[in-house]
């Protein structure tokens, strides 16, 4: 089935607000797809959304962004370098395993009721004082396995990342924003890394495709604003709550009728 403008753009919302909320755009872009019944050629697609996250990342991050450009190696940029390293081992390890469990309903609801545990574990943890100068390379690798983790569909980057990060001791403000700038090698690697498949498939680029490629830019521009105004101010249980009932609500469906996710 061929993209329409409008499905375009609605799933480069949905990818650019779930990046960044703790919610998993993975699992909502693999719900939504077989919903809308793309299940092939949609390879191209996928790399150019999340292209949009990255732009949103850049966006507003652009400062830090420039100063670790200017010295790569100074302790933010060694920070994300460790914690870049676990999760590029699992995905090249386990990238076949991912891949088949994204084929499965029952996987997708389970992992989103798991991602809803992690969101509000998360929410308990003592507010830490860890920023930057703090952090150590311990820290940067335990969250770096944590990302890794969640190349398995519906469970949150963030959601996991942001997690391992406030029981690290990182102060919640810091938390968000390393979990964010360490999503930058993730896209990049995931990028190059299915590029090849894509240009097998044929990367044709039109209309639709740019105009989703852009909805995930802006979305993913607020989405990264109000998810750290969100976790110093007040906190992150009702994404749990969201998660559990679309969890929940997959799962009966798989069990008794298998009517709306026919997969």
């Amino acid at each position: 089935m061929t993209l329409s403008l409008w499905e375009a753009i609605f799933l480069g919302v949905v990818q650019g607000l779930t990046e960044f909320l703790p919610i998993s755009s993975s699992g909502h872009l693999v719900l939504f797809q077989r919903l809308f019944g793309l299940e092939e050629g949609a390879l191209t697609f996928d790399i150019l959304l999340h292209l949009g996250t990255l732009l949103a990342v850049f966006a507003v991050f652009w400062r830090d962004i420039l100063d670790i450009l200017k010295n790569p190696f100074g302790k933010m940029g060694r920070l994300i370098i460790v914690g870049s390293i676990p999760t590029a081992m699992i995905g090249f390890l386990f990238k076949d395993y991912f891949d088949t469990a994204f084929a499965s309903g029952g996987t997708l609801g389970i992992e989103f009721v798991i991602t809803g545990i992690v969101i509000w574990w998360a929410d308990t943890a003592r507010r830490g004082f860890k920023k930057e100068r703090e952090m150590g390379y311990v820290d940067a690798l335990l969250i770096g396995t944590l990302q890794g983790a969640a190349i398995m569909p519906a469970l949150s980057r963030s959601g996991l990342t942001i997690m391992g990060a406030l029981f690290r001791g990182l102060d919640r403000e810091f938390a968000a924003k390393y979990s964010f700038l360490m999503s930058i090698p993730v896209i990049l690697g995931a990028g190059v890394f299915d590029i090849s498949d894509a240009m097998e498939q044929g990367m044709a680029i039109g209309a639709p495709e740019i105009f989703g490629t852009l909805a995930a830019a802006v979305a993913g521009y607020f989405a990264i604003k109000y998810m750290i105004a969100l976790i110093v101010k007040r906190g992150m249980r009702m994404f749990a709550w969201y998660v559990w009932l679309l969890g929940g609500l997959i799962l009966l469906d798989q069990l008794f009728t298998q009517y709306l996710f026919t997969f």
